[in-house]
């Protein structure tokens, strides 16, 4: 069964919000999880999440986690160096994340970069899906 991604801290929309809060903690969980076990990121995702990847596009949580479990690749390390979070309209929130990606223990990194929309979970609960 799919879960997806509860994060609290208030709405990301308005002055009142905690946007920053919400978009750290959303970072932290996705990318330990990437790196843990890339598998286990499905669950975070809904049938109306979307997934644009070097010029293909998924839709819903099994074509994601589909397409993120065939990457060629064993072992994943991300390295965050500058995440940037926006409120959005309708009480969403964008993320931008950049930093190095280590692959299979190789010690040159290469450059990555991921925008992420969150969206607040359809019938409220406080928590947001991507």
């Amino acid at each position: 069964p799919l879960t997806p991604l509860r994060l609290r801290g208030g709405s990301s929309g308005g002055s009142n919000g905690n946007y920053e809060e919400v978009g750290k903690a959303f970072t932290q969980h996705y990318y330990q999880t990437y790196d843990a076990d890339r598998s286990q990121l499905q669950g975070l995702y809904l049938a109306e999440s979307m997934m644009s990847f070097e010029g293909e596009q998924f839709q819903g949580a099994q074509a994601i986690g589909t397409k993120l479990a065939s990457l060629p690749f064993q072992s994943v390390k991300h390295e965050i160096v500058t995440a940037d979070y926006q409120p959005s309209a309708g009480g969403g929130l964008i993320v931008f994340v950049c930093g190095n990606l280590r692959v299979d223990g190789n010690e040159a990194p290469m450059k990555f970069s991921q925008v992420f929309c969150l969206m607040p979970l359809p019938g409220g609960g406080g928590g947001f899906f991507f």
